[in-house]
């Protein structure tokens, strides 16, 4: 498999001497935040692992090629580019294979870290079960890509967008263990609970850690959703989001946007009701996650 990919070197050495590496994503740089904000928080990002002792790897595919973690010249590009592709698991062959730019979903990114060797990746937050979902059929690769691939995904729950309950339902049939950060609720990304609740609550990093390594000892096939909610300081207020979110789908369906283009222009449909403050929210999460997540690829690294 490492003849499609192209490893980073200093991911490469950490991985060949079983140091923590974490995955980030791409897709989030060039269809997730506007530039500028969108590179600064990438750097940003990286440099809050390197500082709890992990190895960040920035995923995304250059000229057919998966770059397990960016250069800064290539996160520059990723974050002005308007030739990336969205790449999930149905367009990665055609990206590598057709040598075109691509930013890695979370379902992409979860299969080019385990074809690397990467065991925790830091995201903001999940796809899942879009609102309608039972007469559109329209559920993100994520969850099938958590039910079947070897890679923990830190995220604020599952985007407020979505029909959460449902997302939650598919995750359960599948056998994805949900896992609540120092928390008995499901995050709705934007905002600390979304009135659901999770499978297990575990306090600490360490924690987490054996539980993936028990899961995989075991043979048991598929990722883990650690929800991580997004900082109090930072928390959005549920009824007003649910309203703002109402009025952006509706927005949504009058457009005729779906498919893969409707995530990116309900978050930006947010920004624009919010007045930034989706946006501000957005970045504090996923810098949290990233916070989170290095110490856990640290427990993880430890055990191993």
């Amino acid at each position: 498999m490492h003849d499609f990919l192209d490893i980073h070197s200093d991911v490469a050495a950490a991985l060949r001497a079983g140091r923590p590496v974490v995955a980030l994503e791409s897709t989030i740089i060039s269809h997730g935040m506007p530039y500028p904000q969108n590179v600064q928080t990438a750097r940003e990002v990286e440099n809050i692992i390197r500082e709890q002792g992990a190895v960040p790897a920035t995923i995304g595919i250059i000229d057919g090629r998966i770059k397990i973690g960016l250069t800064d010249e290539e996160l520059e590009s990723f974050g002005q580019a308007s030739n990336v592709h969205k790449v999930s698991r149905r367009d990665l062959p055609y990206v590598v294979a057709a040598k075109k730019n691509g930013a890695t979903t979370v379902a992409a990114t979860m299969i080019c870290a385990q074809l690397a060797g990467i065991k925790v990746f830091v995201t903001g937050g999940i796809g899942g079960v879009h609102r309608e979902g039972e007469l559109t059929m329209d559920i993100s690769a994520d969850l099938t890509e958590l039910a079947q691939t070897d890679v923990a995904v830190i995220c604020a729950g599952a985007k407020s967008i979505l029909d959460l309950g449902r997302t939650l339902e598919y995750l359960e049939t599948h056998g994805v263990p949900v896992i609540g950060y120092q928390s008995d609720d499901f995050p709705a990304f934007y905002t600390r609970s979304s009135g659901h609740g999770v499978d297990y609550r575990l306090d600490a990093p360490e924690e987490i850690a054996r539980f993936l390594h028990t899961k995989w000892a075991l043979g048991l096939k598929g990722g883990a959703v650690v929800a991580n909610p997004v900082p109090e300081t930072h928390a959005l207020d549920a009824q007003a989001m649910e309203s703002h979110i109402d009025n952006a789908l509706a927005e949504a369906k009058a457009q005729g946007i779906k498919g893969k283009d409707a995530t990116p222009f309900l978050l930006a449909k947010m920004k624009e009701i919010t007045g930034g403050q989706s946006l501000d929210t957005n970045i504090a999460l996923v810098k949290h996650n990233a916070h989170v997540g290095a110490q856990i690829a640290v427990a993880y690294a430890n055990l191993k």
